[in-house]
C-alpha cells in the first residue's frame, strides 16, 4: 500500500479510506439497530480496530461504544456472538445451557436471527440509494452532454491498445481542437472505419495518438463508430423529485450492472477474471474518479456499498452471507448444521474466499506494475 500512497497522493488514499470506513460501519449499523430493535444486548459498537482510544457505555443498554487507533471499518458485538466458533456451533452450545439470558443473540428465533443478520448487507443497500440521492443533490446528476474526459477505457479496445487511459483529456481530433465532450463523440461516432488523429493530455504533457474506430454494440446505434471508453459525464443541478427518480434510476443501473458483471465472470471467467478489482485496485479507481469531481465519487461510493453488500451475502461462513447460510440450514431441518458437515463446509469456503482475495490481490497489483490502471 506504500508505493500506492506515493503513486496515488495521500490525501487521495486518505479520502478513500474514509469512504470504505463509513461504508463499513454503517453496514454494522444495520446489524446493531435490528439487534436492539429485537432485544439483543450489543456489549461494544466500534468504529475503527486496535486499541481504545475511547469509550462510552451507555448506563441504559449497557452497550460501549468505542473509537479505536485504526479507524478503518468496525464491529458490532453482541451477546452470544463470539466471532471465535461458527454459527451453528454457537446455537449447539446455547441449546445445551438452560439458563441464557433473553438479551443473548442465540435466544432469538431463527427467523429474528437471520433478519439480524441479513441487516448488515441490507443497509449497504439502502446506504447505496441514499449516496445517490445526496450526490444529486449536492453536486447534480449526469447530463447527456459529457465531458472530453476519458472515464472507463475497455480492455483490448482502439483506446486502450493506443494507449490511452482513465483521465485523459482529449485536446484535438484530426487538428481541430475539441470544445465539448458532444463534439467528440459525434465526431467519433461518425468516423467509421477512418483513422483519427487524436491528442490528449496527461500530467500537463500533449500525446499525439492514431486510433481506428470499429463498429459500435448495436445499443449505440447503426453504423456508428467507437474506440472503446466512456466519456465523463458532466453534472446538473435537478429538483428533488427529479433527484429522487434519478437516485432510483442509477440504484437500477448499478444493480444491473453489478449483477451482468458476476453473470460474465461466471461464464467468461478467464477473460473477465483480470477486470476483478479489490480493494488496491479500488483505491487507484477512487483516486482517478476523484479527479472528475464529488458527483462521480459519489456515484463510486454507491457502487461499492451496493457491491460490499452483495460481497457480504456470499455463502462463505466468514461472510454474513454464510451464517446466514447455517441459520437457514436451521430452518430446514430444526436444529442447527452437525459438527461434521460445518467443518467440511467451513475449509471448502474458507479456501474458497482464500483463493478469491489471492486472485484479485494479484491481478491488481498486477496492473498497478505494468501501468495498465484499474479501469
Amino acid at each position: 500500500m506504500l508505493a500506492t500512497v506515493t503513486f496515488i497522493g495521500f490525501e487521495k488514499v486518505v479520502t478513500f479510506l474514509v469512504m470504505l470506513s463509513i461504508l463499513i460501519v454503517l453496514h454494522e449499523l444495520g446489524h446493531f439497530v435490528l439487534a436492539r430493535r429485537n432485544g439483543v444486548r450489543v456489549n461494544e459498537f466500534a468504529v475503527g480496530f486496535g486499541p481504545k482510544l475511547l469509550a462510552w457505555s451507555s448506563p441504559k443498554t449497557g452497550t460501549v461504544y468505542t473509537l479505536r487507533a485504526l479507524p478503518i471499518g468496525g464491529f458490532c458485538a453482541m451477546e452470544g456472538e463470539d466471532n471465535k466458533v461458527s454459527e451453528a456451533q454457537q446455537q449447539r452450545e446455547f441449546r445445551t445451557h438452560a439458563e441464557v439470558s433473553e438479551q443473548n443473540f442465540q435466544a432469538k428465533s431463527p427467523w429474528r436471527r437471520l433478519a439480524i443478520i441479513l441487516a448488515g448487507p441490507g443497509a449497504n443497500f439502502v446506504l447505496c440509494y441514499a449516496i445517490l440521492l445526496i450526490g444529486a443533490l449536492a453536486f447534480g446528476v449526469a447530463s447527456d452532454q459529457p465531458m472530453p474526459v476519458v472515464g472507463e477505457v475497455l480492455p483490448g479496445s482502439p483506446a486502450a491498445i493506443a494507449g490511452i487511459r482513465p483521465g485523459d483529456r482529449i485536446i484535438a481530433v484530426d487538428d481541430v481542437t475539441v470544445k465539448s465532450g458532444k463534439v467528440l463523440v459525434d465526431t467519433i461516432h461518425h468516423a467509421l472505419g477512418k483513422k483519427l488523429d487524436l491528442v490528449y493530455e496527461r500530467d500537463g504533457i500533449r500525446t499525439e495518438v492514431y486510433v481506428m474506430p470499429r463498429p459500435c454494440p448495436a445499443q449505440v446505434g447503426k453504423n456508428f463508430g467507437c474506440i472503446g471508453f466512456q466519456p465523463v459525464p458532466a453534472y446538473e443541478h435537478v429538483s428533488f423529485p427529479a433527484a429522487l427518480r434519478q437516485s432510483a434510476d442509477g440504484f437500477v443501473s448499478i444493480a444491473n450492472q453489478t449483477f451482468g458483471g458476476i453473470a460474465l465472470l461466471v461464464t467468461q471467467f478467464s477473460q473477465y477474471a483480470p477486470q476483478v478489482a479489490g480493494p488496491i485496485g479500488m483505491g487507484q479507481v477512487a483516486a482517478t474518479v476523484q479527479d472528475w469531481g464529488w458527483g462521480p465519487y459519489f456515484t463510486l461510493a454507491a457502487t461499492i456499498s451496493f457491491a460490499l453488500g452483495l460481497f457480504n451475502l456470499l455463502p462463505i461462513p466468514a461472510l454474513d452471507g454464510g451464517r446466514a447460510a447455517f441459520i437457514i440450514a436451521e430452518l430446514i431441518r430444526g436444529r442447527p448444521v452437525d459438527p461434521e458437515k460445518e467443518a467440511m463446509v467451513h475449509i471448502a469456503g474458507f479456501a474458497a474466499l482464500m483463493a478469491l482475495i489471492m486472485l484479485v490481490a494479484f491481478h491488481d497489483i498486477a496492473r498497478i506494475v505494468s501501468g495498465q490502471g484499474v479501469m
